[in-house]
């Protein structure tokens, strides 16, 4: 009793979905933008634009004569080019460029109303044209090399709990992003670190999913004051578009294409895509500038994302976050797979889980590749690990950088798994 069982099929929810958009009914009308021009004696010229950039011109067959009484004021034509009724339009914006009190049948009008919207309808259901450049070529499209900066190997270190923040900055760390639970913690974290270290670059990162209606997620996030922020979607680039911003891995950047279509977009450096092995990284490092990317070397890879919460589910007796208790922020929780492994469970603002591996893994043994081929900006990711941990790991990684640390040796000292992104590769 109280187990709650899904349906695979629900014939009243199927029906009541059928109604949203089954039948000759249209249930959703685009507004349509029209322009009236015009003298007497000259036909009445109808300019139509959609939202989509279609533009028609028509014309009346008879000319405009002079009104004596009831001429065509902006109302009037509102009233009758506005009558849409059964098409899949609406009457947007209605501007009139008549010249003086000009009059034309109600007939004439009606006739122009219904031209226009099959012509409409025909052009939006035509193809988009598309312009053959036989002379382009790969390599137009791929962005320009640049030489390979002689500046020294940057460390990143991302932090997901405040308690791991003063670990970070008193190992000399100067670059900082914080992922958090609460956006709220962020503005505590920027004065905390600044007041720590003034010199240090903090950035904070919103949840990776953005729904309709999460737009206050944002808000609490951009009042922190931060230096910038991690963009995880096309919403985060809409929003964040006038502040600095670093593309995370969920943008999934795996090619030079995709980098220089980001880069367009204003994003100071990119998280190189996790799908990606060691050579298929060396491979994009010498197709576009490495000063654009940054790769994530150490890290508890995060196994899956979703919206079922298993702190409310498990942990209260409520449903949503309006009567659950937020019991993510009082308790920690791991799930235990088949060989005892336990993996480490984030939630976010919006109540959606991650998953993280319960291992870490790292990529310590290519760094010196990555230095090679230009890379010069390298992230550590910490989930759960105490202080203490953090400042060893951070210690090891920068003997790594500068070199007096085999990548090998790195491995086997912190015990962490030995692999780049979410396959070895070759």
């Amino acid at each position: 009793m109280g187990d709650r069982v899904w349906k695979t099929s629900d014939p009243h929810l199927d029906r009541q979905l059928r109604q949203s958009f089954a039948g000759d009914t249209p249930h959703y009308q685009r507004p349509i933008h029209l322009e009236v021009h015009g003298t007497i004696g000259q036909p009445l010229t109808l300019i139509v634009r959609d939202t989509e950039g279609h533009i028609l011109q028509l014309e009346s067959a008879m000319p405009l004569v002079e009104a004596h009484n009831k001429p065509l004021t902006g109302e009037r034509l509102r009233e009758q080019l506005g009558r849409l009724g059964n098409t899949p339009f609406i009457l947007g914006d209605l501007t009139s460029h008549l010249s003086g009190a000009v009059l034309l049948p109600v007939s004439e009008l009606n006739r122009l109303r219904r031209e226009a919207v099959e012509q409409l309808l025909t052009v939006r259901s035509q193809p988009k044209r598309w312009q053959l450049h036989s002379q382009a070529t790969l390599t137009d499209l791929m962005p320009s090399p640049e030489p390979i900066a002689e500046s020294q190997p940057h460390l990143i270190v991302l932090v997901r709990h405040i308690e791991q923040l003063p670990a970070a900055i008193a190992a000399g760390i100067k670059t900082l992003y914080c992922e958090f639970e609460d956006p709220r913690a962020y503005r505590t974290a920027v004065q905390q670190a600044r007041q720590q270290a003034p010199d240090i670059s903090i950035w904070v990162a919103p949840p990776r999913i953005t729904k309709p209606g999460e737009r206050w997620i944002l808000e609490q996030v951009r009042s922190s004051g931060a230096d910038g922020y991690l963009v995880r979607n096309y919403d985060h680039l809409q929003f964040f578009a006038a502040e600095r911003c670093i593309g995370d891995f969920s943008l999934n950047l795996a090619n030079p294409l995709s980098a220089a279509h980001f880069k367009q977009l204003g994003l100071e450096r990119l998280t190189a895509s996790y799908d990606l092995n060691i050579s298929q990284l060396e491979a994009l490092l010498q197709a576009a500038p490495p000063a654009w990317f940054e790769v994530t070397i150490h890290q508890h890879m995060p196994m899956f994302h979703m919206e079922h919460c298993v702190f409310c589910a498990f942990l209260s007796e409520g449903t949503d976050f309006t009567n659950c208790g937020r019991p993510c922020e009082s308790h920690q929780v791991t799930l235990r797979d088949r060989v005892g492994i336990e993996h480490v469970l984030h939630a976010d603002a919006g109540c959606r889980n991650t998953v993280f591996n319960g291992t870490a893994q790292t990529g310590a043994e290519y760094v010196q590749r990555l230095i090679k081929a230009g890379l010069r900006h390298f992230r550590i990711e910490f989930v759960n690990e105490s202080a203490s941990e953090v400042r060893q790991t951070i210690d090891r990684y920068c003997q790594l950088l500068q070199g007096t640390l085999m990548g090998t040796q790195l491995w086997r000292e912190l015990n962490l798994q030995r692999q780049l992104g979410v396959t070895r590769g070759k």
